[in-house]
């Protein structure tokens, strides 16, 4: 009877937990909510007015939304494809020029990290690289693959991987010694000592250039696509504007951040799920 009593009890606790956890949630979420509000009511009031240069967010709803907002999925072939399959295209391009930025960050980021003379010569090469804007990449690309979409990927690669190979740098280089001398006296093979020690390590510094490489990632699609044409969103935004239509320029800007910062969360997520692993 008290065995039952006490389940009861506890599955009787189950809606109060969830209550006070939706209540926070929402007190949290209410300032978010009033500033929100507030920047409409100022952006709807600054561009009511006749002569506004920038649409308000009343007319942009208006303008876009049918069937850019209803019907994100509409294809009429070409690039006139709804904003599902634009952003789906770039997403498409981030994703792998992202993963080949991640594969050789990380290798040449532990290699030159464990080798102090390499680098010591290559760090001032690096550190000239990587100040160099996205689009500046994109002749070179073009020169050199002759096509957009190769071009476009190659971009987000060069602009991504320099945090990737420095973050993992400085991660190799700060293993404390002591790891290394334990190593040593357990006599640990060079796999044993990569996978038990410095991998282990280096991990929240591997996924802090991640998550700065991630962002990069999407900032210079969206800059490369301007230039390169094709569907994506990139040129999706250079089409509206050149059109005149402002109101599709700006739900695709809305649109860029959103996807922008749950990027940003995915990697964050999935670099908590790695490093609790990695402590236990």
């Amino acid at each position: 009877m008290a065995t039952r009593l006490d389940i009861g009890s506890v599955r009787s606790g189950y809606p109060q937990r969830f209550a006070t956890l939706l209540g926070k949630r929402a007190k949290s979420l209410v300032p978010s909510l009033v500033a929100l509000i507030a920047f409409l009511a100022v952006w709807q009031l600054l561009t009511s007015g006749e002569g506004a240069s920038l649409p308000s967010p009343l007319k942009v709803l208006e303008e876009t939304w049918d069937p850019l907002i209803i019907d994100p999925f509409f294809d009429s072939g070409g690039s006139d494809v709804g904003l599902f399959w634009q952003l789906l295209a770039s997403l498409n391009r981030v994703a792998i020029g992202y993963t080949l930025a991640a594969a050789v960050g990380i290798s040449v980021g532990i290699l030159i990290g464990s080798i102090a003379l390499l680098y010591q010569a290559v760090d001032p090469i690096f550190q000239v690289l990587r100040t160099i804007p996205p689009l500046a990449w994109l002749p070179i690309s073009l020169a050199a693959f002759q096509q957009a979409n190769p071009s476009a990927i190659f971009v987000i690669f060069i602009t991504a991987i320099w945090p990737i190979i420095i973050n993992t740098a400085v991660g190799v280089q700060q293993i404390p010694q002591d790891y290394t001398n334990v190593a040593k006296v357990l006599q640990l093979s060079k796999t044993e000592y990569f996978t038990k020690i410095l991998l282990p390590a280096t991990v929240p510094y591997i996924f802090t250039g991640l998550k700065i490489s991630v962002g990069l990632s999407w900032l210079a699609i969206v800059a490369a696509e301007m230039l390169t044409g094709g569907v994506g969103i990139g040129f999706f935004i250079w089409d509206s504007y050149n059109s005149g239509n402002l109101s599709e320029v700006i739900l695709a800007v809305i649109y860029v951040g959103v996807v922008g910062l749950l990027l940003d969360k995915l990697i964050t997520f999935i670099s908590s799920l790695v490093v609790s692993q990695e402590q236990k």
